[in-house]
């Protein structure tokens, strides 16, 4: 073969990645249509398509790559394929997990970042990105209470991301030791405290850093599902007198599956006696903070060691975009620093840190523009109005449900939203709520789900995560709701 031929060749295989400029216009062309479409057109679908694992599989199974195909048709495929297996989560009756329709702004930050491609391991590669992201940490820092002269933070892929996070600097600042000899330069067990509603990201956590579940001590909660601040303190006199060393505590500022909001007061007065690092996993509902009649319910998070925050929740950008805040500026280097000879040493000449020094991450996407162009557009002011509008909402669906006889049981300001049969008879509650919930869902015409806030009550749970969502979509829930009530109970 002849250097002519072995470089024509190459150029064809970089045209199939680069494509030519004619392909590259009809390929933007294409993919900015389908977004458009799925955009304007979303509450036309069905909520959550029909799963089928097995037809999923065997379109996938004309997949084996040896053959390759035109773009406009991978696209195709892709769209057409995305459009029938998934729940659509942004769907103005989707009244399901924290998934909302995303900003326009985040979609397109995302695809700026597809195409620059800038890598954030290093600050010199891509400073423009780094100080945005520090903008951003500082920004959200000062909005949760923080004081600006040691506030810290970075970005994560998630909430999960960011309590781990926060475990591991808890076990660097409590434990000395902890970061050169892990947990052998411990004498003690180290154990840590969460409600029974805390996120299940702690569990994993605890695996990850090599404590082991039998670390964790799940908490009970009071009347209004909120970790218990007296029972706090009785456990962490126990394990004292039993040699354990406590050395952390998790608060929850709006609960997955009921949106409570723990006294985080309460909870930070027994963390500061009693020394323990004081965490407020505030994932999703600490964008509520914004709203000035809404922030009372999170006082004492202004004292917290570190916040967990998912801008990817309420502040509705493209996943993920977890944030981990701390008031400590200098835990972030002191759990994740290392020194290399590879990696360039140029942010030490401009005062800043390199961000693979700063997180658990080595390499990593450019997280921050997403909420950056997302903010900057919408501002604080924009995002209050959408914030307290899906209260609002939260709000007008407990009304249609307790004249529809449905009974409320979670106490929350947040737009969680958790219900049952208040004329139920039967002993297989549980059993009628989720047939109610499953029906909905196969409907096409909404998502909910069946869960428990404690192992003696089953619930129903819808929450506003949606800043498309009408009255019209909160009031036709109830209406299939109460429709599925009068087909199911009588069979219970």
């Amino acid at each position: 073969m002849t250097t002519n031929t072995t470089s024509a060749l190459s150029e064809e295989k970089v045209e199939s990645l680069l494509l030519n400029e004619s392909k590259r216009a009809l390929l933007w062309e294409r993919v900015t249509a389908a977004i458009e479409e799925h955009i304007t057109r979303i509450d036309e679908v069905a909520v959550a398509p029909r799963i089928d694992v097995g037809e999923i599989g065997a379109r996938l199974s004309a997949f084996d790559f040896n053959r390759p195909i035109e773009a406009l048709e991978a696209v195709d495929f892709a769209v057409e394929n995305l459009r029938s297996f998934q729940v659509h989560t942004p769907h103005p009756r989707y009244f399901g997990l924290f998934n909302p329709a995303p900003t326009v702004m985040g979609v397109a930050a995302d695809a700026l970042v597809a195409a620059f491609n800038p890598q954030l391991a290093a600050w010199s590669h891509s400073p423009f990105a780094a100080e945005i992201e520090r903008h951003l940490i500082a920004a959200f820092a000062a909005r949760f209470g923080y004081k600006a002269e040691t506030a810290d933070g970075t970005f994560c892929s998630g909430g999960a991301e960011a309590n781990h996070t926060a475990l591991l600097c808890a076990l660097v600042e409590k434990f000395p030791q902890f970061a050169e000899k892990g947990l052998r330069g411990i004498d003690r067990q180290p154990v840590f405290y969460v409600s029974s509603q805390s996120h299940h990201s702690f569990t994993k956590a605890a695996r990850f850093c090599g404590l082991g579940t039998n670390s964790i001590r799940e908490i009970k909660t009071d009347a209004r599902f909120r970790l218990n601040a007296e029972d706090l303190a009785i456990q962490i006199e126990i394990d004292r007198r039993n040699n354990f060393a406590p050395f952390f505590v998790v608060a929850t500022a709006g609960t997955t599956n009921g949106g409570t909001i723990d006294d985080l007061s309460a909870v930070g007065e027994v963390a500061q006696r009693e020394n323990l690092w004081f965490h407020a996993d505030a994932a999703w509902g600490g964008a509520a903070i914004f709203v000035p009649e809404l922030r009372e319910f999170f006082r004492g998070i202004e004292h917290s060691d570190s916040i967990t925050f998912d801008a990817h929740k309420w502040l509705s950008v493209p996943m993920g975009a977890g944030i981990f805040l701390t008031r400590h500026d200098r835990i972030l280097g002191e759990a994740c620093r290392v020194t290399t000879e590879y990696m360039p040493r140029d942010a030490s000449d401009f005062g800043v840190a390199d961000p693979f020094t700063h997180s658990m991450q080595w390499s990593r996407r450019f997280t921050g523009l997403k909420v950056f162009l997302s903010l900057a557009v919408a501002g604080w002011e924009g995002y209050e109005s959408v914030i307290r509008r899906q209260t609002a909402m939260g709000d007008l669906l407990r009304e249609e449900l307790e004249k529809s006889d449905w009974e409320i049981v979670n106490q929350t300001p947040l737009p969680v939203v958790c219900f049952r049969d208040r004329n139920f008879p039967g002993a297989n509650e549980e059993a009628y709520l989720k047939a109610v919930a499953d029906e909905i869902v196969s409907s096409g015409e909404a998502w909910i789900s069946a869960t428990r806030l404690s192992p003696t009550s089953p619930v129903l749970r819808a929450c506003i995560t949606n800043y498309c969502t009408r009255e019209t979509d909160v009031e036709h829930l109830v209406t299939i709701l109460c429709n599925s009530r009068e087909k199911l109970a009588p069979t219970f």
